[in-house]
């Protein structure tokens, strides 16, 4: 058998052995709102179908993980998806992992390396829209782990910029923060209460009867002896919130 050297087997990285798995097609958007405005971004990665069928799987083949649509990256904590794609790689169940970019993947890297030593073990490819890429390979691996240390920097970068826009709103005074169940914000930017009778009265009792217990847990104890349900009605626009005199739920 002749030896390839690594330019020349760069068309078989996938083989029988990746084909007779399933391929991936991981869907991710970081928040809900991304996934309301950027539609054109998730037809793109649920595009990513028709590049598995063109690696050689059968459609029937190709499973599409779409849980964490509206989860950030940045952990796999709460992440479904992400843990059933973990679950079927260990498994041995899978033969390619496809993202439309590895950030889409996860954008840790206590995450990222996990997943890429996963796939070594298993024989797993992962792909995106640069190209196929075997975790096991030197070269393919330091890219790998390029993409992965990128993804984790650029998280960083916008939480960064997001803070920074913060904090000069605030030196101008216009930022704004949410309020609390009770209170509204008036056009000139001030907070007050609402002006519904009922919830101002709701609101003056909940105060009075922590100064005079002391404690929340004393409030929430009182409270729960009580049949009474108290509610907070209120226009579009106002915070909404009802106590039913139940305690703390933890």
């Amino acid at each position: 058998m002749t030896a390839l050297l690594p330019w020349e087997r760069l068309g078989s990285k996938v083989g029988d052995r990746q084909l007779a798995r399933l391929a991936v097609v991981y869907v991710r958007q970081s928040t809900r709102q991304q996934v309301i405005d950027h539609g054109e971004s998730t037809r793109l990665q649920y595009g990513l179908v028709e590049r598995a069928v063109a690696l050689g799987w059968p459609a029937s083949r190709v499973l599409v993980i779409d849980e964490d649509l509206g989860k950030s990256g940045s952990s796999a904590a709460g992440r479904v998806g992400f843990g059933r794609l973990v679950t079927e790689i260990t498994l041995g169940h899978v033969g390619l992992v496809l993202g439309i970019e590895m950030s889409r993947l996860a954008r840790s890297g206590a995450d990222w390396y996990q997943l890429l030593e996963l796939c070594a073990l298993s024989g797993a490819l992962l792909a995106d829209a640069d190209g196929v890429y075997d975790p096991v390979d030197y070269n393919d691996r330091l890219l790998l782990g390029l993409k992965g240390t990128m993804s984790e920097a650029e998280l960083h970068l916008l939480k960064q910029r997001m803070l920074a826009g913060k904090q000069a709103k605030a030196r101008r005074g216009e930022l704004a923060i949410a309020l609390p169940t009770g209170y509204v914000r008036r056009p000139s930017g001030e907070a007050a209460l609402d002006p519904d009778e009922q919830v101002q009265t709701v609101v003056r009792l909940i105060f009075a009867k922590f100064a005079e217990l002391g404690t929340l847990h004393g409030c929430c104890a009182g409270w729960s002896t009580t049949t009474s349900s108290w509610g907070c009605g209120c226009t579009p626009g106002r915070t909404r919130g009802s106590w039913s005199g139940g305690g703390p739920t933890g």
